[in-house]
């Protein structure tokens, strides 16, 4: 079988029900934990220092929209 990703999931995936496809993705993640994939690229991960910028900005963010004169309900 030379199926690639994209083709099984127009072919296959895509004629499931929502409820198959949740399942059918909560088996393909649980046997990936199983497996502890040393293959997974944790580049990706978000440091602590990510998480504190994206804190920091979304705060920035929040009260640029929302200034503190208006009146809260």
């Amino acid at each position: 079988m030379s199926n690639n990703a994209h083709e099984i999931y127009s072919q296959v995936v895509c004629n499931l029900s929502p409820t198959e496809r949740l399942r059918l993705a909560t088996l393909i993640l649980n046997e990936l934990v199983e497996q502890n994939l040393s293959i997974i690229d944790q580049s990706d991960t978000w440091t602590e220092q990510d998480q504190l910028d994206l804190a920091s900005f979304s705060l920035e963010y929040a009260a640029s929209i929302f200034p503190e004169s208006e009146e809260t309900v």
